[in-house]
């Protein structure tokens, strides 16, 4: 039997009737099912052992390996193709093995297109100092000329906010940023920390447009660099600083506000406690913090899974770890915190990534450049897989807003939200 024909045999067994939307073109030029009706995604096989790559175990990350290595492309909106995925019948025992003995007689040839990227090197005890501080250079190291390239003029690389719906990017993310020194009531002269800071695009809005003293603390020393050199050009230098620092080894001296934007999923669940232990004692009595965070829905199957078999563990986000809504602020309340407001920016993290993907498509080339093809494609797989994990509530984002409560149990905040959402 050739290559095309068991090839085929297993894809029936896997899909069945071949859903609609949806076309599969081997390598022969072939196309499967014989007349598709306006395919929305054509999975291309690049090479006759390409479903034997794509179906080798663990499952997910043998698919993000095939797609990044070249095994097989998909020509149409990637993000639909998870879509498409969530509608196929969940294979049997008898079709399972079907495809197993099926797949074993492919070839193990390879295509000649991208090596896959450099997986995580890791060492020591999960979420240590020293494992944390590599698990993020892995990931924010890839270079900053890469992250130019798709990422708002700031270098926002957290939701962006879309209170109309026809923002830009970079009007996006500043409505982001200003929304969060809204809700932290920022005022002229405050102390304000960002755990996590990134490449610093929040310490300097907040320094520029908010008169605070902010400080900003990373692990990344390739972030910590740039920021330095946009503070200076921004001549803030008096008023903003980045640190290369811990979030477990902050100033001794207390800030009335803190903010932390797309880090605590780098934390960890068992680190949880020390993490919100540790904010709250850098927060004097009367402040508020600023927790926001991707979560993890309790009840829906991600659209990645994490663990040590994990495409995104091994080569986008080591170590990262999503908890649910509920169980962090029940630990931020163990340490202290009064939950004053939680929001969901579900839907407009989708659209964020989208707006990434599109950007980064645009600039393949460049990316390239900057990175490779191989970290073009994982970051392109990534975010669709993320786009729809938003769009379809598998995943979720909120910002909650605590308080420490001063010495009298007083919280000093409006009687309602309302100055949140108003600009002056």
């Amino acid at each position: 039997m050739s290559a095309a024909e068991t090839t085929r045999r297993i894809l029936r067994a896997l899909l069945g009737p071949a859903p609609r939307g949806l076309a599969v073109r081997l390598w022969d030029g072939t196309v499967w099912p014989p007349s598709p009706q306006e395919p929305r995604v054509t999975l291309v096989l690049t090479h006759p052992g390409a479903l034997r790559a794509m179906l080798r175990g663990p499952l997910d990350l043998a698919l993000g390996e095939a797609f990044v290595g070249g095994d097989f492309e998909i020509e149409g909106d990637l993000e639909a193709a998870f879509a498409l995925v969530d509608g196929l019948p969940k294979p049997g025992a008898r079709e399972i093995a079907a495809m197993a003995a099926h797949t074993a007689r492919l070839p193990r040839t390879h295509p000649l297109t991208a090596a896959l990227p450099r997986a995580a090197q890791l060492r020591g005890s999960k979420h240590s100092r020293e494992r944390d501080r590599l698990a993020i250079a892995h990931h924010y190291d890839v270079g900053n000329d890469f992250y130019r390239l798709w990422l708002d003029r700031r270098l926002v690389y957290s939701c962006a906010y879309f209170p109309r719906g026809d923002e830009d990017l970079d009007a996006a993310q500043e409505a982001k940023l200003d929304l969060i020194c809204r809700k932290l009531r920022l005022r002229p002269g405050e102390r304000f920390l960002d755990i996590g800071c990134g490449w610093g695009g929040l310490v300097t809005y907040a320094a520029e447009r908010y008169g605070v003293q902010a400080v900003g603390i990373t692990l990344s020393r390739a972030q910590a660099n740039l920021a330095a050199e946009e503070i200076a050009r921004a001549g803030l230098a008096d008023r903003c600083t980045v640190e290369i620092r811990d979030y477990r080894d902050l100033p001794s001296e207390p800030f009335d506000k803190i903010a932390s934007v797309g880090m605590f999923e780098h934390v960890g669940r068992e680190r949880l406690p020390e993490y919100f232990a540790t904010a709250y004692a850098a927060l004097r009595p009367g402040g508020l913090f600023l927790n926001h965070g991707i979560a993890a829905v309790r009840s829906l199957r991600p659209p990645w899974p994490r663990g040590r078999s994990s495409f995104v563990d091994r080569y986008v986000f080591p170590d990262g770890e999503l908890v649910p809504i509920g169980e962090a602020l029940g630990v931020a309340e163990d340490a202290g915190f009064e939950v004053r407001d939680v929001e969901s920016l579900r839907e407009h993290y989708a659209r964020t990534l989208r707006a990434w993907r599109d950007r980064l498509e645009t600039r393949h080339a460049e990316a390239i450049a900057a990175a490779g093809e191989a970290v073009f494609r994982t970051w392109r797989l990534f975010m669709a897989a993320s786009a729809h994990g938003f769009a379809t509530g598998r995943l979720n984002v909120y910002q909650a807003l605590l308080a420490r409560p001063d010495d009298g149990g007083g919280v000093h905040l409006p009687p309602t939200r309302a100055d949140s959402y108003v600009h002056d």
